[in-house]
């Protein structure tokens, strides 16, 4: 492979884990503000973002939340991780393993995000805190491309010998504010339909995959 560094995104992309923080924020929003949101509803308006990004988005819509309820929200979802455990995508850890250089940029917050690693077994055998890169790191996160930004400085990396794996509207735009080459990687049912593979094309990705030794394939063709 001619790429020097794979940046992963977490949610979506290593465990198909959004569609938990998802259906809890449908939850804890329709019981706050007596809302009748659906999970097709709250993807639509939080799909790939981070609980702050998450937090303007309602701003914006006049739905005011205070820091207490963020604060709840992350141990809502550490207790979900806790309870039912997170489901990595097959072929993800065969492929970290066989990368030189990897890093994950996520759109979570460190102290969950670190959380979501120790329940899968990867946190200190492929990611530490020397490659793992959070939104609390940056002023803006996703859609904004600060986060891609930081782990290509951080990790020592030209943008162009950085290739980045992401899921989700958010991400892929903010690969593409980068300037990085980007993945889509739609491994998730939630992610199987037509509109939303649309969604994805109408971004300029040129490679779109469903299951990771796909993903391999381009990256050793980069």
């Amino acid at each position: 492979m001619n790429k020097k560094l794979v940046i992963f995104d977490f949610d979506g992309v290593i465990a198909d884990s959004e569609k938990i923080w998802i259906k809890n924020r449908m939850i804890s929003l329709n019981n706050k503000f007596n809302l009748n949101w659906s999970f097709e509803d709250t993807n639509k308006y939080f799909g790939g973002a981070g609980d702050l990004v998450k937090r303007q988005i309602l701003d914006k819509m006049g739905y005011i939340t205070d820091d207490a309820f963020w604060d709840e929200q992350i141990k809502i979802d550490i207790e979900s991780m806790h309870r039912d455990g997170l489901e990595v995508f097959d072929g993800v850890e065969n492929l970290i393993k066989k990368l030189p250089k990897k890093c994950i940029a996520t759109g979570g917050v460190k102290n969950k995000t670190i959380v979501k690693l120790e329940v899968i077994g990867f946190w200190n055998k492929y990611f530490n805190n020397d490659n793992l890169f959070t939104s609390d790191m940056v002023k803006n996160g996703k859609p904004a491309p600060d986060i891609f930004l930081l782990a290509a400085e951080k990790m020592n990396e030209k943008k162009e010998d950085c290739v980045i794996i992401e899921d989700s509207v958010a991400g892929i735009t903010a690969a593409n504010k980068a300037g990085i080459d980007v993945i889509a990687f739609l491994g998730s049912k939630m992610y199987h339909n037509d509109d939303y593979i649309e969604r994805v094309k109408s971004l300029g990705v040129k490679n779109i995959c469903f299951n990771m030794k796909e993903v391999e394939n381009i990256i050793c063709k980069l």
